[in-house]
């Protein structure tokens, strides 16, 4: 049922399927009377293990866990297309077939795999509008914008990042934390800092609401303080604020080497970043941070997208590689960068 929703590839508008989302009249009724019985357990036994999926994520990175989200969507998908079940279970089944496509292109996104990523959203995008789950379409909105703003289509993750926050009325208070946070980078993307900066202190102001009674979904378990710190991070880095920055990004450190090494690397990488640019650089500092972050990618992560941003950081660290430190980290970089092609 999903493969007449594989259409759009990068180049046409991003947006177009944001907005038909935004104003789509809801489904209504999506029982199905022919086939097997599929009760409720099976469902919750499916989630069960979609969760596994995402934490795996977390410590090894895209490229290693893809064959196995692919595996459990077709599963989900021939439950919905070949089994009987009442409505609710019918609505939780294609919600979770959304998380599913959405897990699937951040998966994709993460390898570098930028149309099969967009190709996964949108079917995700439809999904969730099957199952009225407006929270999962407005979190994949959400990472279509992260991936407009990372290939440089910045106006376009402006108006997903917005589309996400029009579309979501704020009864969970981690789901408008994280749509707040895509917003803010896109933002920064942007260069508009006052919109930015507002975004942000939205986005941390929340983490005092009190959830709705139902409390908020098992998918944005990751959005933490530490994680929202390396966020607004990341936003004042590229507003070239590297003091900001680097308070953000050093207070979100500790608790991302722990609990996912592939953000660990990732805010090394940033936070080495900042030494570098700043007017007067500390290349001890850098390096010593760079080299967690090769560390981390070379053997225990596989992540395009992180690896990217060791690239960048070798690149800033040129002009100095006369110090036979920053040197040496270079080689790494590089040996890391071709064994990673």
């Amino acid at each position: 049922m999903y493969r007449r929703m594989f259409l759009t590839v990068l180049g046409s508008s991003m947006t177009s399927p944001a907005l038909e989302w935004l104003i789509a009249h809801p489904v209504g009724d999506v029982t199905k009377t022919a086939g097997h019985h599929l009760p409720m357990d099976v469902v919750n036994h499916l989630d069960t293990i979609t969760d596994s999926l995402r934490r795996m994520d977390d410590h090894l990175g895209g490229a290693s866990a893809i064959g196995l989200v692919r595996q459990h969507l077709r599963t989900v998908i021939d439950l919905i297309e070949q089994r009987r079940y009442t409505s609710l279970v019918g609505l939780r089944l294609h919600a979770s077939a959304g998380e599913l496509l959405r897990l699937a292109g951040w998966l994709s996104f993460d390898s570098g795999l930028h149309a099969q990523a967009q190709r996964f959203w949108i079917a995700g995008l439809c999904a969730a509008h099957a199952a009225g789950d407006r929270a999962l379409g407005a979190n994949i909105l959400g990472f279509m914008s992260c991936q407009a703003k990372d290939i440089g289509q910045i106006r376009e993750a402006v108006t997903l990042a917005e589309t996400a926050r029009t579309g979501y009325h704020a009864s969970s208070p981690q789901v408008a934390t994280i749509l707040d946070l895509r917003a803010a980078e896109a933002y920064a993307n942007a260069e508009e800092t006052d919109r930015c900066r507002e975004a942000i202190d939205s986005a941390l102001a929340r983490f005092t609401d009190t959830p709705a009674s139902t409390g908020n979904p098992p998918w944005a378990y990751w959005i933490t303080p530490a994680h929202a710190d390396a966020q607004a991070g990341y936003c004042y880095l590229k507003l070239g604020n590297w003091s900001q920055a680097r308070t953000h990004l050093g207070r979100s450190l500790p608790e991302h080497t722990q609990q996912s090494a592939r953000e660990g690397a990732l805010h090394n990488v940033l936070l080495a970043t900042t030494y570098v640019r700043q007017d007067k650089p500390n290349l001890d500092r850098a390096i010593e941070l760079g080299d967690e972050a090769v560390h981390l990618l070379s053997g225990q992560v596989s992540s395009t997208r992180c690896i990217r941003q060791v690239r960048r950081l070798a690149a800033d660290l040129t002009p100095y590689r006369r110090n036979p430190v920053v040197r040496r980290f270079c080689n790494d970089a590089t040996d890391l960068l071709q064994t990673s092609t």
